[in-house]
């Protein structure tokens, strides 16, 4: 077994999209693409911000990034926004998320978040999930005040454990927080639900797999 399994939080663990599936009657026909630009813009302002050597905690990237969506889509009622927002904070967790996570502590897994979200959204995460009985760490990149794929994320873990990367087994749905992972030394597992094609193919994961139920049964090879 890996010395610790450690989670990406948002795509991996919890459904960005579930917010407005929340106020789908409500957000009107363009819910859908109206989610998928505020998903965009929150991941494009981290990584430009750490490009410029800024950091912005990801609650205010969050926000920014919805108000940027309102303004793409204005069809969405801005009424919706403050619903959103509580939404988000207490975003669905994948069905296969709690029956992975507790098929690894079976085993005796050390078992841990690292995440771009603030202590405090990831918090009312965990909570809303009912997760954190299985967890060890929670980690958030607010203590380095940067975003993944820095190095400087990665290593909290091996701060947190004193581990080894490689003994490592780092699972994300994020292709490019995969190749970030891999890259400082983990063992990485590329969550592929949708089936997108790999963009990082000379960085590649140690397994892709199609969804967090199959994790426990992997062993090391």
């Amino acid at each position: 077994m890996f010395n610790a399994y450690v989670f990406d939080a948002y795509g991996t663990l919890f459904d960005v999209h579930a917010a407005i599936a929340r106020h789908r009657a409500a957000a009107g026909p363009e819910a859908e693409r109206f989610s998928e630009i505020w998903r965009s813009k929150q991941l494009e302002y981290s990584w430009t911000l750490t490009l410029a050597g800024r950091y912005v905690d990801f609650w205010a990237l969050t926000e920014r990034a919805l108000d940027y969506a309102f303004a793409r889509v204005p069809s969405v009622d801005r009424t919706l926004r403050p619903k959103l927002l509580d939404a988000y904070l207490a975003l669905d967790a994948f069905p296969d998320a709690r029956g992975a996570l507790a098929g690894l502590r079976a085993r005796g897994a050390r078992l841990a978040i690292l995440s771009n979200g603030t202590p405090r959204m990831l918090a009312a995460a965990v909570e809303a999930a009912g997760i954190g009985g299985l967890l060890d760490a929670v980690l958030s990149v607010d203590a380095v005040r940067t975003y993944k794929p820095r190095p400087e994320v990665y290593a909290l873990v091996d701060e947190a454990f004193s581990v080894e990367p490689r003994g490592v087994a780092f699972v994300s749905s994020n292709r490019w927080d995969v190749m970030g992972a891999a890259s400082f030394g983990f063992r990485t597992f590329w969550v592929n639900r949708a089936r997108m094609p790999d963009e990082y193919a000379d960085v590649a994961p140690h397994r892709e797999i199609a969804d967090l139920a199959a994790l426990p049964s992997l062993d090391r090879d």
